[in-house]
C-alpha cells in the first residue's frame, strides 16, 4: 500500500484498538479479582472484539508479510526495544525516582533482549519440523524453551510458567 492519508489512519486505528485491547483486558482482570463477573465479562468480549479490529486493519494496510519477513520484522523490532527505548526510558525513571517505572522497564528490557533472541533462532532454523515448546513467565514476560527452575529475570517460579 502506498504512503497516503488512509494508510496513515490504518495504522493509527490499529495502534488505538490494540492500547484499547490491552486496556480493556487489564480491566477485566480487574474486575474478576473485585468479583465483578458480569463486568469482567463485558470487558474481556470488548477486548477481544478491540484485537479484531486491530488485527484487520494491520492486515488491510499491508503488514502481514510472509513469515520470514515477519520474523525479520519482530527481530527489529524486539532490538529497538532492549537496544533503544527501555534504556532510555530507564534513564528519565531513574531522574525522576520512580521506582516501580524502573523494575518494570528493567523487566521489558530484559525480556525483550530474549525475545530477539528467540526470533533470531527461529529464522535460523525455518525449515526445522521437529515442535518447539515455548514458556512464558506470567510476571515480567521472559520466554524460555524450557521450564526453568525459577525466571532468570524476575525469580518466579518455573511451575507458574505458561506453555505454548
Amino acid at each position: 500500500m502506498e504512503n497516503n492519508k488512509t494508510l496513515e489512519n490504518l495504522m493509527e486505528a490499529f495502534a488505538g484498538e490494540s492500547q484499547a485491547n490491552r486496556k480493556y483486558l487489564a480491566y477485566s482482570k480487574k474486575a474478576q479479582k473485585e468479583g465483578k463477573k458480569n463486568a469482567a465479562k463485558l470487558f474481556q468480549a470488548a477486548s477481544d472484539a478491540e484485537a479484531l479490529h486491530a488485527q484487520k486493519h494491520f492486515e488491510v494496510a499491508g503488514k502481514i508479510n510472509s513469515t520470514i519477513e515477519n520474523l525479520k520484522d519482530a527481530v527489529e523490532g524486539e532490538n529497538h526495544e532492549y537496544q533503544s527505548m527501555y534504556p532510555e526510558f530507564l534513564k528519565i525513571a531513574e531522574q525522576e525516582g520512580n521506582d516501580a517505572a524502573i523494575r518494570t522497564f528493567t523487566m521489558a528490557l530484559k525480556a525483550e533482549e530474549v525475545h530477539a533472541r528467540l526470533y533470531k533462532e527461529a529464522l535460523e532454523n525455518i525449515e526445522q519440523e521437529e515442535e518447539v515448546f515455548y514458556y512464558l513467565c506470567p510476571v515480567c514476560g521472559n520466554i524460555e524453551e524450557f521450564v526453568p527452575d525459577k525466571c532468570s529475570i524476575c525469580g518466579v517460579q518455573g511451575v507458574k510458567f505458561i506453555k505454548y
